[in-house]
């Protein structure tokens, strides 16, 4: 009973928006070369980040590994839809403020080794993404799913009238549910999300106290009768926000 009031209270906090969150969404993970990810985020904090705004680009979240060994920036960004996002970001690469930020930051060699970009759309129990800013600090869990062939909309179904839900009632809180836009990134069988926990530590509890829920048993149990729906185990990262993030 706990979790369906739980979820209902999530529901009417966020039905609205559902519909609505047309807008076009871009995860983009750099990995810097070693020693670069402090210059990196500078970067980022006094100049990318404006230069984005000026030019239709929202800064969604900006994050770190919580593994010190991963030298990588993982964030989202967002503009109204993919030709406005298009348009945007080929005025910002073309801002003379950028390309002497650029020049400035790389003086001493390349910041970034790797950049992969996967363009998303908001799935429709997804909560309405704002910066948020806690209290005390928080940990962010970056999940994707890869599920088995024609089974995205079950695990749609499962996240939508379930797993949401559970998640609140075992302190998760969801932060966003994306899936990709184009077929090379996993369109028909992928989902991306974002949740956060007050620690990793915490994260650890979370997570055993909603494997063991007994409404999550008999969600999954039901979502599977006809078939597994995942083809192979979520792909988890650990994530601290950094200073200029929105959502903190």
């Amino acid at each position: 009973m706990k979790h369906i009031i739980s979820f209902f209270i999530f529901l009417l906090s966020t039905t609205a928006i559902f519909a609505e969150d047309t807008r076009c969404y871009e995860l983009r993970i750099y990995t810097a070369n070693e020693g670069k990810l402090e210059a990196l985020n500078a970067r980022f904090r006094d100049h990318t980040c404006k230069l984005f705004e000026k030019h239709g680009l929202t800064n969604v979240g900006y994050w770190v590994p919580e593994d010190q060994s991963d030298n990588r920036l993982i964030y989202v960004i967002s503009s109204p839809d993919r030709a406005a996002h298009s348009k945007s970001w080929k005025a910002f690469l073309n801002d003379p403020d950028w390309k002497k930020a650029f020049a400035n930051s790389t003086k001493d060699g390349r910041l970034v080794g790797k950049i992969e970009s996967t363009f998303m759309n908001a799935t429709d129990y997804s909560p309405a993404v704002k910066p948020t800013n806690a209290k005390k600090g928080r940990v962010f869990e970056l999940r994707t799913y890869t599920t088995a062939a024609d089974r995205l909309n079950n695990l749609h179904a499962r996240f939508r009238d379930h797993t949401c839900g559970i998640f609140e009632d075992h302190d998760m809180t969801n932060i966003a549910y994306w899936t990709p836009m184009d077929e090379k990134k996993g369109k028909a069988n992928t989902l991306i999300y974002i949740i956060s926990h007050l620690s990793t530590a915490q994260a650890g509890k979370n997570w055993k106290g909603f494997v063991g829920d007994p409404a999550w048993k008999k969600a999954r149990a039901a979502s599977v009768k006809d078939g597994k729906i995942l083809a192979k185990a979520p792909h988890k990262v650990f994530m601290n926000p950094v200073d200029y993030s929105p959502i903190k």
